[in-house]
């Protein structure tokens, strides 16, 4: 599947000085932009025994998992390659385990989008979103 309207982000440099800052440097720009398209966050990094989950928001009727993948390069292909048929199918089963333990706010179907974040040293960040990748 492509992306959809690869965007900029608003400008600014994303110098981050670990792995770990990158990847909640990249959450909270893939939250906003989330926020921005009218999706209302529900959860974020929520984990359970079997895994975690970066972000569970809603639109309209539907549930959706969010997965973001934030990289300082290309070196390894663009961040949501990283996301297999196996992580796929991970993050449906986490959607589902996340819908037993909030009933309240789980109703509609499940959607899995992956939020692909590129951070090029001296260049603003470039988001995709892919929406229901499975």
């Amino acid at each position: 599947m492509a992306p959809s309207n690869p965007a900029d982000t608003d400008g600014s440099d994303a110098s981050v000085s670990s792995p770990r800052a990158l990847g909640d440097y990249g959450e909270r720009l893939a939250a906003r932009h989330l926020l921005g398209q009218g999706l209302a966050i529900l959860d974020r990094n929520w984990r359970c025994v079997r895994g975690e989950l970066d972000i569970v928001a809603r639109e309209a009727h539907e549930l959706v998992v969010c997965e973001v993948k934030t990289r300082s390069g290309e070196g390894y292909g663009a961040p949501f390659e990283a996301v297999t048929w196996r992580k796929q199918r991970r993050l449906r089963q986490l959607g589902g385990l996340w819908r037993d333990d909030h009933p309240g706010q789980a109703s509609g179907p499940l959607r899995i989008d992956v939020i692909s974040i590129l951070c090029l040293p001296g260049r603003p960040a470039r988001l995709e979103h892919l929406r229901g990748v499975c």
